[in-house]
This record gives C-alpha cells, sequence and structure tokens, in this order.
C-alpha cells in the first residue's frame, strides 16, 4: 500500500511532547478508505503515525478542533465564503523503530517530526506494535516485556491492553480514583488474570500477595461461597483452585501477638508522656524482656540487680526496717521479709547470691550492724562476679526491646512498671504519680475487649510464646506447606485448622487479611506491626536469598494508613517498605480514593498508576504533578471517565493509555447498596444482635432451654 494514500494531514507545530496537525482540506469525513479497511482519522484515544526518517513516531490524540477560516480576495469587492479546517493536537507517546529485520515500539521519541511532517493513519500492522501482540510461540522475556492482559483498548475494542508484572510490582504501583469507580475489581481482574496467563507455559505456584482488606471486600471473590462456586466455569474454578487464597478474618478473629511489637508500636499505642512516661515505660518494656531471657539465658535480671543494689546502699537503719517491725517501742525480726523474699527470687537465678541476701535478711543478723558489714562485702563480690560471667550474654534493655522476645503484658502493668521506678533510685518520689495515668490506659486496655483480642494482651499460653515462624508463614500462605507436620496446640493452628481452603495440597498464594472488623484504635497498630515484622523478616535474609523470595502487600482504603498529614506508626512503616523494600523484594500497592492525601513519600516511589475517574479537584491536581508533564492531555479525561475504565500510566506500561478493564467473576463484596429495593421491602433491623455484637455480649442458649423470642430482644443493660 503506498503511504500516499495514508496521509490524513501535516504538522503544524511541535513542542517536546506534543503535536499540533492539520487534516487534509478534501479529507471531509471521520474515516478513510484503505486498501484493506476503513480507517479512523480523528477519534479521541486513537492513534497517528508521522513517519520520520526510517521510524515512525506513535502519537495518541488527545484533541479535535473545527475552525472556520476567511480567505480575503485581490479584490476588495470579491467576496468568499469561509471554509472550515480541522486541526488535532496529540501526544507523542513513543516509536516504532527498526532493530535489524523487525519492528518494535519503544516508549519515548528521539527523532522529532519537522513542519509541514505528514502524518499518516494507524494500520493494522501499527496497532500489532503498540499493543505488543506476539505470536502463541514466542518466548516472553519477563523482566522486559509487556506481555499480561488486564483490559481492553476503548478505541480498538480488538486489541488488549498489556502491561508488564515485574514492572508493576517491582517499583510499588497506585490504584486510585473515586469511591464506586471500579478499584476493587481492577485490583482483583489483574491478580485473576496473573494467575490464569500461562508464563511460557507454566503458571504461577509460589506467589506472596498480602491484602490489607479495610472493608471486607475480597474474601468473595476469592473464596466464594459453594453456591456461587457452583455457577463459575471449570477454568474458573481451577485459577481459584490455583489462588487458593488464605483468609484471616472474621468477629475477633485476627490476632496479632502483642510481643512481636517494637517500642515505637508501644509508644504510639500506649502514648505516654515524653518527659516521664515514655523513659520509664521504654525501661519497664526492658525489664520484661530480659525476664523472660533470664528464664532460658540464666543471667540476673536487671530489676533483680536493682534490688541487691538496692540492699547495698541501705543503712543498717534502713535494713533493720525492711527485715523487721516495731512494737511497743521494740523491734522484732519478721519471719516473711522483703529482703527474705528479694532472696527467693534470686534463688532461681543464683544459689550463692540468694544464700548471701537470705543471710542479710535472717534473724541472727537482724539489727546488728557488725554482722551485716561483711555479708556486705561478700554480696558485692558475688554481684561483680555475676555482670563479669554475663556481660558476653546479657541483653540490655535497649538492645532487646525492638526484639520479638515474649514477656507478659499483665507483668509489665503491674510487676515491671514499679521495677523501673526502682531503677531510677529513690531521687523522685514522685514517679508512682507521674505514671499513674499511663497505668491506667494500660490496665484499661486489658479490660477493653476490642484491644485485649486482637492483641492477645491477655494470652500467657506457653505454646504461643515462640509462635513467630508459623504466624509469619500463614500470613504469607506457607503455613500447610511449611509446617503442615505441626503438632503443637497454638492459636495459629486452632485457626488454621478451621479454615477449608480450596486446594489442601498447594501454597495459599493471596492471604486476604480482612480488618474490616478491627476498631480503628488498634487497626493502624495491627497493619504496621504486619507490615514491619515482613519487612524485618525478610531483611534478615543472607544477601544471597534477598529478592528470591518477593512479595507483595496490598493497601485498601491507604489513606487509613498513610495519611500525610496525621502522624502514625502505620506511615512510619509502609513509608520504610517504599523507601526500602525493593532491594529486599517486597512492594507495595496502593489503593485510594484520595490521593491528595497519601503520603508524599509513598506516591513517589510508585512508578505505576492506575486511575480512575476522580472529580475532585485537588485530586486531579495532585495527580498531575505525580505523573509525567507528557501524560497531561490524557490526564484530562480523568473526570468523565466511565465505570470499569481507567488511565494507566507508568514503567508497567509501553505508553499511557485509557483501558476497559476486563471482567471478573466473581467480584468483591463492593456493590452499591440498593436503597429503592430495600426500601420496598418489609425488614426489620436487628437491633438487639447488633448491638450485642457491638458491646461484645455473645447469645448463649442452653441445652433444653430454649428461650422464647422475646427474651432474645432484651438488652444486656
Amino acid at each position: 500500500m503506498s503511504n500516499n494514500n495514508r496521509l490524513v494531514g501535516r504538522v503544524l507545530s511541535v513542542d517536546n511532547f506534543r503535536v499540533f496537525i492539520k487534516v487534509e482540506e478534501e479529507l471531509r469525513g471521520a474515516y478513510k478508505s484503505g486498501i484493506l479497511d476503513i480507517y479512523e482519522v480523528a477519534r479521541i484515544n486513537s492513534y497517528l503515525i508521522i513517519p520520520v526518517g526510517a521510524d515512525r513516531v506513535v502519537a495518541l490524540i488527545t484533541r479535535v478542533t473545527m475552525k472556520e477560516e476567511v480567505e480575503f480576495g485581490k479584490s476588495s469587492t470579491s467576496i468568499s465564503l469561509p471554509t472550515s479546517a480541522r486541526y488535532i493536537s496529540a501526544t507523542m507517546l513513543g516509536t516504532i523503530a527498526k532493530t535489524g529485520d523487525s519492528e518494535k515500539f519503544i516508549q519515548g521519541v528521539y527523532n522529532f517530526p519537522t513542519l509541514d511532517n505528514p502524518v499518516w493513519y494507524v494500520t493494522e500492522k501499527d496497532l500489532r506494535h503498540i499493543f505488543d501482540d506476539k505470536s502463541v510461540d514466542q518466548q516472553i522475556e519477563f523482566d522486559k516485556d509487556f506481555y499480561l492482559p488486564i483490559g481492553a483498548s476503548p478505541a480498538f475494542t480488538d486489541y488488549k491492553v498489556k502491561i508488564s508484572p515485574d514492572q508493576f510490582f517491582v517499583k510499588h504501583a497506585a490504584i486510585l480514583g473515586n469511591t464506586g469507580s471500579g478499584k476493587s475489581c481492577t485490583l482483583t481482574s489483574i491478580l485473576r488474570n496473573l494467575f490464569k496467563y500461562e508464563f511460557n507455559g507454566n503458571k504461577l505456584k509460589n506467589a506472596h500477595i498480602v491484602i490489607f482488606d479495610t472493608n471486607g471486600e475480597y474474601k468473595d471473590a476469592f473464596l466464594p461461597e459453594d453456591e456461587t462456586l457452583e455457577t463459575m466455569p471449570p477454568a474458573s474454578k481451577e485459577e481459584l483452585k490455583l489462588i487458593n487464597a488464605n483468609y484471616y478474618g472474621g468477629e475477633d478473629n485476627v490476632q496479632v501477638p502483642y510481643w512481636l511489637m517494637n517500642w515505637t508500636d508501644f509508644r504510639s499505642l500506649l502514648k505516654p508522656s515524653d518527659a516521664t512516661q515514655a523513659p520509664l515505660l521504654n525501661s519497664a518494656i526492658g525489664l520484661a524482656k530480659n525476664d523472660e531471657e533470664s528464664c532460658s539465658v540464666v543471667f540476673l535480671p536487671l530489676h533483680l540487680k536493682a534490688d541487691i543494689e538496692s540492699i547495698l546502699n541501705s543503712t543498717s537503719e534502713e535494713l533493720k526496717k525492711r527485715t523487721g517491725y516495731q512494737e511497743y517501742g521494740r523491734w522484732k525480726w519478721l519471719r516473711n521479709n522483703e529482703i527474705l523474699n528479694i532472696a527467693e527470687a534470686i534463688r532461681e537465678i543464683d544459689v550463692d547470691m540468694a544464700d548471701l541476701v537470705s543471710g542479710l535478711g535472717a534473724q541472727a543478723n537482724f539489727n546488728n550492724a557488725a554482722s551485716q558489714t561483711p555479708i556486705r562485702a561478700s554480696i558485692l563480690n558475688r554481684l561483680d562476679v555475676l555482670l563479669t560471667e554475663n556481660i558476653d550474654i546479657q541483653i540490655s534493655s535497649t538492645q532487646n526491646i525492638d526484639l520479638p522476645v515474649y514477656f507478659s503484658y499483665q507483668e509489665l502493668c503491674k510487676k515491671f512498671l514499679d521495677a523501673a521506678i526502682k531503677n531510677e533510685g529513690s531521687g523522685n518520689t514522685r514517679l508512682n504519680e507521674f505514671i499513674s495515668t499511663l497505668r491506667l490506659r494500660m490496665n484499661s486496655f486489658l479490660n477493653d475487649r476490642r484491644m485485649a483480642i486482637p492483641l492477645m494482651l491477655k494470652n500467657t499460653e506457653e505454646v504461643n510464646k515462640k509462635v513467630l515462624p508459623q504466624f509469619l508463614a500463614f500470613i504469607l500462605g506457607d503455613y500447610n506447606k511449611v509446617f503442615s507436620n505441626d503438632t503443637q496446640e497454638h492459636f495459629v493452628k486452632n485457626y488454621n485448622d478451621t479454615m477449608i481452603p480450596l486446594n489442601e495440597k498447594s501454597a495459599h498464594q493471596i492471604s486476604i487479611v480482612d480488618v474490616s472488623q478491627l476498631p480503628f484504635e488498634v487497626l493502624e497498630t495491627v497493619t504496621a506491626l504486619l507490615g514491619r515484622i515482613i519487612l524485618e523478616f525478610v531483611s534478615y535474609f543472607v544477601p544471597s536469598e534477598r529478592g528470591k523470595h518477593p512479595i507483595v502487600i496490598i493497601l485498601e482504603e491507604a489513606q487509613n494508613y498513610i495519611a500525610e498529614n496525621k502522624p502514625s506508626v502505620a506511615k512510619t512503616v509502609f513509608e520504610r517498605i517504599a523507601r526500602e523494600g525493593r532491594k529486599y523484594g517486597i512492594s507495595l500497592i496502593v489503593s485510594s480514593q484520595r490521593p491528595s492525601e497519601l503520603s508524599k513519600t509513598v506516591l513517589s516511589q510508585c512508578n505505576s498508576f492506575i486511575i480512575h475517574r476522580l472529580q475532585n479537584p485537588e485530586d486531579q491536581k495532585y495527580i498531575r504533578g505525580l505523573v509525567s508533564s507528557a501524560n497531561a492531555d490524557i490526564l484530562d479525561q480523568l473526570p468523565v471517565i466511565p465505570q470499569q475504565h481507567a488511565i494507566i500510566t507508568g514503567d508497567c506500561v509501553r505508553a499511557p493509555i485509557q483501558v476497559r478493564i476486563d471482567v471478573v467473576y466473581p467480584t468483591p463484596n463492593s456493590h452499591n447498596p440498593r436503597y429503592i429495593k430495600n426500601w420496598l421491602m418489609d425488614k426489620d433491623i436487628p437491633y438487639c444482635d447488633v448491638v450485642n455484637r457491638w458491646i461484645g455480649v455473645k447469645e448463649e442458649i442452653k441445652e433444653g432451654n430454649q428461650e422464647d423470642d422475646d427474651s432474645k430482644n432484651d438488652l444486656p443493660f
């Protein structure tokens, strides 16, 4: 076909990424006939080809205008009717360049058109290059090619829009759009297409994708009810079996051990004052964790060391008060005195030290300064020996406080806060008063089931103390594969045994952590804790293993975790993942309806964007600041994009493009409520049941003593 027949216009002006084209005057319609087909000339989101030497520049049509032009004759009395001229504004996206005997579409323009440069319509051959159409037998280069179909082009419905999964995941991605614009369905569709695709003849079998599901939507999409499953075609059932999603959620089911928290987590949750409470709480947590270490490593805990030092620093008169009592003006020895109690606490750690301290509190040495002096000297010598022997294994509170080591939260509220105060010495007698509000807050969490259950604050079971490997494997979907022979009845196994996977023989490639029923006060703490332990876990891989077990973390309704103007521990964690995650093989996908309110650090690290309809001017302006200015024209379509459509831009696609996302079934549970249909029904709101769930009252029905209907509706207050 002669290229002259393809001519539709000529270039009038060129800048760095945009061209302005005048359509040929003899071309009156919206189409031009060719030898093989009829081709569109001027349609928004269609393409034009601008030949430059041996290359062809591909331009996306973003604006079409018509102007009337009046031509004046040489004679002042001549009259000519105005003629209409059509103009096209287009953004240059890339170049179809020759590489040897073949051609390939590459992103970017290096050879710019000149004024009066001819402009051609796009042909099927050009479209195959633009949309990366490959034959089935061609091998895919996973880190370079754009091959995973996620939807169709609205302008060319026969062509699939394809992304590079590696580029989409490795450099973080964002899915943005108004509520109801289709973000959840888009994410579900992409993940389903990911597992449907055959990668050079193979399907995924070892993916690790964790979804923090804020609205409880994704269980329906990946673990549908049996009734839904029966209506699905066999191929779709096989996809879900391959994904084999793991669900961690439900009322009172999402539990994360509090002892996995670090100092930043505790500080965010308990909110101690900076001046007095924070240092004491820090010290108390360190003492508590060291106390647990002492049981296995056998060294002197800091609070017992403080007790011994307080004995050595006591005068004879003070020791008399600690070992006796006064009756009718005379001092008598107390059988169960403070010094003997300290000795018994030390006995589990060191018998020799316990005997010495016990001797100091014995009746024979009571109120006898002369006999106490050599015992004090022996205690001091023994203390020096203990500290010297254990200097290599002793873990200080500042070193140990961030390690995921078990300690008792209940003892932290009582024993170790007191020990921390004692460690501060007797210089400030008002420390108990200063810390009273913190102690009250900590105890209130114990009695608040909304806090105590998710964080396991009352859990003291021995079997749960070293559950971190199993818990991580469960969150990442590998528990059944790695710990299939685990017989310990810890909380992870107990929950896992209640689940019926779609495929018992394979790993869970998607893990859904349903945090929708967590109270807002603990939501940030739980999600931040899960994100941080995953990051710290992979950071301890040997260097040769880093990146070989990639993990994707998906933040639904990300404004709950990474709001720009709200300091939070979750924001700190996920900003760190955004900055450092790539080198460890962790990536983020953030989904939000308010991009302008999200962390600038996180969004600035995202190199791929899927943008649905955005009507808020602030959000539109913010998005334009994030993406390349070359994409500004196509972003003007954001307010009018229909549901299920989106603009994709960034490293994951060859060039920015609007796409109609593939339909997926079953969909996430994010349907719009049907107001009229429900208002037409005669259906009562279950007030009592909902309130009982709200305040934590569970309905109890005794066997053989069924309550009547009226009694069931009685409120518990």
